[in-house]
């Protein structure tokens, strides 16, 4: 959803079919793109968060047993869902259709469709989006770092017994971390970057062309 909902749209527009959608298209496909980027991050951080429970031995276990069931990680993403349906709401009041308007200022920030954002939801929006990204980057490194300790400090303990061995083949504690670590820095590192392009284009009186479209680009990046 986050790769069609905007990637789609983006690529019909570049190859110059800029009135494709009408102002019901525009809602639907910003509004998508929204809830789907909020469900994406949200869902990721739970599975750092269920894997971290279950290797951490220093939670509690009834933690761990209520954790563990299906029915709460369903419940978990369900309200994911419900979560960001309903803090997206209005993405569908201020986005529009495309414009005939040659003037590409802060309201106007794809040439697919067009917005027309007071400066004071503008604010409370940008609070809030940036509040729930904050949360969800601080929540997967915290998590990820919590995982590599563990599993650095479990492959000291039993290191002794693999070097009796002299098996060549790396680990499985640094197989998964070098797991864990490539995907909370791609994580990190691509949600950070669109976040400063999206307030940098924001800031601009007329942002360019490719700068919209290498934001779209880095957007798309984790998803991808």
């Amino acid at each position: 959803l986050v790769v069609c909902s905007k990637g789609i749209p983006q690529t019909v527009a570049t190859l110059g079919l800029e009135t494709f959608l009408d102002e019901a298209g525009c809602k639907l496909a910003f509004y998508l793109h929204r809830v789907s980027r909020g469900v994406s991050l949200s869902t990721t951080c739970l599975l750092s968060g269920f894997q971290t429970i279950k290797l951490c031995p220093s939670i509690s276990r009834w933690m761990d047993l209520h954790i563990r069931s299906p029915k709460c990680i369903v419940l978990c993403c369900f309200l994911c869902w419900v979560l960001h349906f309903m803090v997206n709401i209005p993405i569908a009041m201020y986005v529009a259709g495309p414009t005939n308007s040659k003037n590409m200022s802060m309201v106007f920030v794809y040439r697919y469709c067009s917005s027309h954002l007071s400066g004071i939801l503008f604010s409370v929006t940008a609070v809030i989006y940036t509040f729930t990204d904050g949360l969800c980057l601080a929540l997967m490194v915290w998590t990820s770092g919590s995982m590599v300790l563990v599993l650095h400090r479990h492959k000291q303990r039993v290191q002794h017994i693999r070097s009796s061995r002299l098996s060549p083949r790396t680990s499985h504690e640094t197989r998964a971390t070098h797991t864990i670590l490539i995907l909370v820095s791609m994580f990190v590192s691509f949600h950070a970057l669109a976040a400063i392009l999206s307030y940098w284009i924001t800031q601009l009186q007329n942002p360019s062309q490719w700068l919209r479209s290498i934001s779209v680009l880095v957007a798309s990046g984790f998803p991808t």
